[in-house]
C-alpha cells in the first residue's frame, strides 16, 4: 500500500510540474484529488488495513496531499502572474496621450434664439410667462377684438380641435401668441412687462413660413405708455439681437387688437438690404427671401381699448403696447446666418444644424 502511495505521489507531482496551462493544471487536480480521483480512491482502501498500518499509511497520505496542494497553489500563482503580464502587454495604453472626445450635440438653433431673446428682454425688465398653446376661440380671437366673421381667421386657416364647445367658443391650436394678452391682464397684477414664447400653428408653408413655428409676444401695460416707448424697445431689441448695422422700420398697418398698428421690418441679412443676392453661378438675382431688401418680422402697436377692457384693465387709467413675431424668421435674419429657406430648420440635416 505504501509503495502504491509513493508511486502515485511521483506521478501526481510530475504531472503538476508538466502542466502548461491553468486548464491542464485543473485537469491534473481532478484526476488525482477529485471526488473520483486516483488518490481519493486509494484513501478509501485504508479501512481494509490493520489499525497500525492505517495510522502509518494515513499520515503519509496526508503529507502527500499537502505537498501536492502546495505545489498546485504555486503553479497557479505562476500561471496567474503570466496571465497578468500578458494582459498588461496586450492592453497597454499611454495615459498621457490625449483621448478621443466623443461627439457632442447642442441645442437647436431655434432654442438658442429663444434663450437669447429671453435674455435680451430680461435685461429691461420683461418677465417670461407661459400661456396655453391650445386655447379657446375667445382668447385667441374675440377677446382681441376679432369677431367670428373676421377675415384673419380665414387667412390663417386656423386649426380647430374636435372638442365640445364652451362659453369661450371652440378649442383651437393658437395661430399667434396674442392669446396671452388678455390672460395676463386677467391675473390682475399691474403694471405688466411680459414676454410669452410659444408654438403657433397656421396652414402656411414656403421659404418664410412653416405650419408650426415659434412666436414671442411682448406686452407692456402701465400708466402713460406711448408709441415712443414702443419704438425704444424695438430699437433696443434690433441692435441687441441683429447687430448695430441692421436697420428697422415701422409701417402703418391695421390690426384689430392694436390702435395705432404697425408692421415691423428689418433690413434683410441675406442680401444686406439690397434686394439682390448671388445665385450658385455667382450672378445677381432678386433675393428669394426678401425680394426688396426688407423682411417683415411681425406686428406691433398700442393695445386697443377694447382689449384692455376684456382683460379687466381701465383704458382711461392705463395704456400699453404689444408686439409679436416669429422666432424662426427672426433667427434667419440674424447677421451671419444667411438662411434663405426657413423650412431647412426642421429638416434635421446635420450639415446645416452643426453650423450653429
Amino acid at each position: 500500500m505504501q509503495d502504491q502511495l509513493e508511486a502515485l505521489r511521483v506521478g501526481l507531482l510530475d504531472e503538476i510540474q508538466r502542466a502548461k496551462t491553468i486548464k491542464e493544471l485543473e485537469s491534473v487536480e481532478i484526476k488525482y484529488l477529485g471526488r473520483k480521483g486516483e488518490f481519493t480512491a486509494m484513501l478509501r482502501q485504508l479501512g481494509s488495513l490493520s489499525p497500525e498500518e492505517r495510522k502509518t499509511v494515513g499520515a503519509r497520505a496526508n503529507d502527500i496531499k499537502k505537498e501536492a496542494e502546495s505545489l498546485l497553489n504555486k503553479q497557479r500563482s505562476v500561471f496567474a502572474h503570466k496571465a497578468a503580464s500578458s494582459i498588461g502587454d496586450a492592453e497597454w495604453m499611454d495615459v498621457s496621450e490625449p483621448g478621443v472626445r466623443p461627439p457632442e450635440g447642442h441645442v437647436h438653433m431655434v432654442t438658442q434664439a429663444i434663450r437669447e431673446i429671453t435674455g435680451i428682454f430680461d435685461r429691461i425688465g420683461f418677465v417670461r410667462e407661459r400661456h396655453p398653446e391650445i386655447d379657446w376661440d375667445w382668447y385667441a380671437f374675440e377677446s382681441l377684438n376679432m369677431p367670428k366673421d373676421h377675415p384673419a381667421r380665414d387667412e390663417w386657416e386656423t386649426f380647430f380641435v374636435e372638442a365640445p364647445e364652451t362659453k369661450h367658443g371652440r378649442m383651437v391650436l393658437i395661430p399667434h401668441t396674442s392669446n396671452s394678452q388678455v390672460r395676463e391682464m386677467l391675473l390682475g397684477e399691474l403694471p405688466i412687462r411680459m414676454i410669452n414664447i410659444a408654438k403657433c400653428y397656421r396652414r402656411q408653408i414656403d421659404v418664410t413660413h412653416v405650419p408650426m413655428f415659434h412666436q414671442f409676444e411682448g406686452l407692456y401695460i402701465d400708466k402713460d405708455v406711448s408709441i415712443t416707448h414702443l419704438r425704444g424697445v424695438l430699437d433696443y431689441f434690433a441692435k441687441s439681437y441683429f447687430g448695430p448695422n441692421r436697420v428697422t422700420r415701422l409701417r402703418p398697418h391695421h390690426f384689430r387688437f392694436t390702435e395705432p398698428s404697425f408692421e415691423i421690418d428689418v433690413s434683410c441679412g441675406v442680401c444686406g438690404g439690397t434686394g439682390v443676392a448671388l445665385n450658385a453661378m455667382k450672378e445677381d438675382v432678386k433675393c428669394r427671401t426678401c425680394k426688396r431688401g426688407w423682411l417683415e418680422l411681425g406686428g406691433a402697436g398700442m393695445v386697443h381699448p377694447t382689449v384692455l377692457k376684456n382683460g379687466g384693465v381701465d383704458p382711461k387709467k392705463y395704456s400699453g403696447f404689444a408686439f409679436g413675431w416669429g422666432i424662426e424668421r427672426t433667427a434667419s435674419m440674424k447677421s451671419g446666418t444667411r438662411l434663405d429657406d426657413i423650412r431647412i430648420l426642421y429638416k434635421n440635416d446635420l450639415r446645416f444644424l452643426q453650423q450653429f
